[in-house]
């Protein structure tokens, strides 16, 4: 089964860091774009964050630069997102998204969700 799963998700005071990880299972990361995105009560999901294996360019929401890093792990199938100085907006269910190639051609796919909550 091919899926996605976060974890790194938690409670976490203000100016707190946590870090969220992104495993791919059924599927090994190849010429990939991987996001990450996040969904607060009431409001849209928006990105947050994304990376591309093709050139490894990494770009940011202004509301998180300077503060969070995403990064790759190929030999884990995985996606890293650290997140310093959160602040209480920052909480949110933190998804990853993985487009890429697969053993069946070229598709994306959706993690479950991660829980981050900052308290203030």
């Amino acid at each position: 089964e091919v899926q996605l799963v976060e974890s790194g998700g938690g409670l976490v005071q203000t100016g707190g860091s946590l870090r969220l990880s992104c495993v791919g299972s059924g599927f090994t990361f190849d010429d990939y774009t991987i996001g990450w995105f996040r969904q607060a009560p009431g409001k849209e999901r928006e990105g947050v964050s994304c990376i591309s294996s093709a050139d490894a360019v990494t770009n940011y929401a202004d509301s998180v630069k300077g503060r969070f890093t995403i990064s790759s792990d190929n030999a884990k199938n995985t996606v890293y997102l650290q997140m310093n100085s959160l602040k209480p907006e920052d909480t949110a269910v933190y998804y990853c998204h993985y487009e890429g190639l697969g053993s069946y051609g070229q598709f994306e796919v959706w993690g479950q969700g991660t829980l981050v909550t900052v308290s203030s």
